[in-house]
Formats: C-alpha cells, structure tokens, sequence
C-alpha cells in the first residue's frame, strides 16, 4: 500500500471513543466509562493549554493515532523542562504510513515553539517494534553508566534533542507535517 498524506490537528471531545480504543492498552483497568472520564478529562485538559496539547494524526479522513505531549520537568529530582511524549500509538492497520513519525515531528515542533531542548518518550517493555521505533529517532534507553558525566551519556534520560535532530535531520524527524 502507498504512503497516503497524513494530517495532523489537535484532538476534539469527538476524539474520546476513538482515543480509548487506540489507547486501550495504555490506560487504567476500569469500565468504559471511566476510561471516557479519562480520556475526556486529558483532552479537556489540553484544549487551551500552553503545556499541553493532544495531537492526532488522520489519515484519509480516519483517525490514525495520537500523542499526548506535556511539558514538565525531566524528572522528580532534575528540574528542567522537557516534552513528555506520552502514548504515542497508531492504529496497526495504519502503521508504516509515516504516522509515528509526523506524531514525532509534532513533538519536535511543540518543543521547539517552547524553547524546550528535550523530549522524553517511552514504550511498552514488550513492545519490539515501538523500541525500534523509537531507537530510529534517537532515543536511547532510561539508563546510564554513573561512571561517565552527564554530557557524556548517550541518550541519557532516554531524551532526543530537538534542535539538533532538527540540524542534522536525523531519522525519524524528517517527514513532513501537513496541520489542518
């Protein structure tokens, strides 16, 4: 199949159903309406929100996938700001569309917007193909050798750089984004 245009905007009230389904492993255990509690409280929470945005990517007209993108701090103990790229998830029937990657993309602009020098992002442990995938965007494991200094850490934090993958293009960061 062809790589079909993917277009990106940010998720409506509308979007609750299709967010539970898409994001049905990520979620609480509960009934399905507190998982529509939960999804509804997370993109009302973002609809006006400077820290905040939930970002869907529609392929054809159809919902492909999501990510929930939240400004806070690297961790509990290192204060400075980062983009948590939270569930980032594409519908399998999608995937190899350039999906995940304009999601990424739009992580990467919503840092840069807000002078934010690092994203932070994770997958399931039993997911292979979304640790691939995010090892193909320069994401590194949450781990470090205590011997070496920070700056020397390969994917320390298990964060990207934004305006360096930018210059140098790396994988991953490269499809375009068209915005609705």
């Amino acid at each position: 199949m062809g790589r079909s245009g993917v277009t990106l905007r940010d998720a409506t009230l509308g979007d609750v159903p299709v967010l539970v389904e898409l994001w049905a492993d990520v979620l609480r255990k509960g009934e399905p309406h507190q998982l529509a509690a939960d999804v509804t409280a997370i993109v009302d929470g973002t609809a006006d929100a400077v820290e905040s945005r939930v970002v869907v990517a529609e392929v054809d007209g159809r919902v492909a996938g999501a990510v929930l993108l939240k400004l806070a701090p690297m961790t509990a103990i290192n204060l400075e700001s980062t983009v948590h790229v939270v569930a980032p998830h594409v519908f399998p029937e999608l995937r190899r569309q350039g999906v995940g990657r304009a999601l990424m993309d739009a992580a990467v602009s919503f840092a840069e917007d807000r002078g934010i020098g690092h994203l932070r992002s994770g997958s399931l442990s039993m997911s292979r193909d979304a640790s691939r995938f995010m090892a193909r965007l320069g994401f590194g494991p949450l781990s470090a050798d205590p011997r070496r200094p920070p700056s020397d850490r390969p994917g320390a934090g298990g964060s990207a750089r934004p305006a360096a993958a930018r210059a140098g293009r790396g994988p991953g960061l490269t499809a375009p984004v068209s915005r609705a």
